[in-house]
């Protein structure tokens, strides 16, 4: 049976561990996302934690029910950096594409971290948050709820896919990443015309795009369509 969690304000330490540091869900979700950055997505465990802050792994169950819900935690932290500074400007197409470039900042920011939390859902209050402004923003514009919804849900959807595929380039080893970025140089630019006519003419366009994400075009693409979809709702 999983133990119960203690309020916050009755199980911080009232004094720091032998390494100086005072506990709180905060700092332990900030020192995850460090040794995440140090060791990757498989080296994150309460050993680990308890080490890097220097007190009884067992402690870190005061504060998370266990290293699924610290997970959770670790996501919605994440969610935060993205909020952080953001306010609505009031309108919906320039509102949606800031908050959907800084999701994807904020998770590729954090590529180990992103790749262990984008697929999650963690009903923690950033998220919460963020899901409340996206669904705001559309049903202020004018979107009827169906496709509110619709929308909410690709926007969403499309933005941690992104993000979980571009963390996973960055979370390789740098050998790797620029192997990858060097085959559109030295495999696809030198396909011939007359096997690979398309591939060739676009060789050096595909060169220069590919290394980089795609997902800015894709969220204009789905703010294009989703644009249309209200033009249509008010015509």
């Amino acid at each position: 049976m999983a133990k119960p969690v203690v309020p916050e304000e009755k199980r911080r330490r009232r004094r720091p561990t032998k390494g100086g540091v005072v506990l709180s869900e905060r700092t332990i979700v900030e020192t995850a996302l460090r040794l995440l950055r140090e060791h990757g997505s498989t080296g994150l465990s309460a050993r680990r934690l308890g080490l890097a802050l220097d007190c009884d792994p067992s402690t870190l169950y005061r504060y998370f029910r266990g290293m699924d819900e610290l997970t959770l935690a670790i996501g919605d932290a994440l969610i935060g950096e993205a909020l952080r500074g953001w306010r609505p400007a009031g309108k919906w197409r320039p509102d949606l594409h800031a908050i959907g470039l800084r999701i994807h900042a904020a998770y590729v920011a954090h590529p180990q971290a992103a790749q262990l939390t984008a697929s999650r859902v963690t009903g923690r209050a950033n998220e919460l948050a963020v899901d409340e402004a996206v669904l705001e923003v559309l049903r202020t514009a004018g979107f009827p709820l169906p496709e509110t919804v619709r929308i909410y849900h690709a926007f969403i959807d499309q933005t941690l896919a992104f993000a979980a595929l571009d963390a996973a380039s960055l979370a390789l080893p740098r050998a790797a990443q620029r192997a990858d970025d060097a085959m559109w140089r030295s495999t696809y630019a030198r396909l011939p015309a007359e096997t690979h006519p398309r591939i060739a003419e676009a060789a050096p366009l595909l060169a220069s795009r590919m290394v980089t994400s795609a997902y800015p075009t894709a969220l204009e693409m789905l703010l294009d369509s989703a644009e249309q979809t209200l033009a249509r709702v008010r015509a």
